[in-house]
């Protein structure tokens, strides 16, 4: 059995940015839609799309 190295890797030293709360991921999801309804291009169904993925992923309220 072939044996591997272990894996050694540095952490960040820089402070990471928080996780969005579900309260924001609602708003970015009415701004996305928003987007949508502006933008008549593949772009604008794209972000319709996006909010559709992040949508189905948000907790109910």
């Amino acid at each position: 059995m072939k044996s591997f190295e272990p894996v050694t890797a540095g952490y960040p030293s820089a402070p990471r940015l928080p996780l969005l709360t579900a309260a924001e991921a609602r708003d970015t999801v009415g701004y996305l839609l928003l987007l949508e309804s502006l933008d008549l291009t593949p772009r604008g169904a794209a972000a319709g799309q996006l909010a559709a993925d992040l949508a189905r992923r948000l907790p109910s309220e």
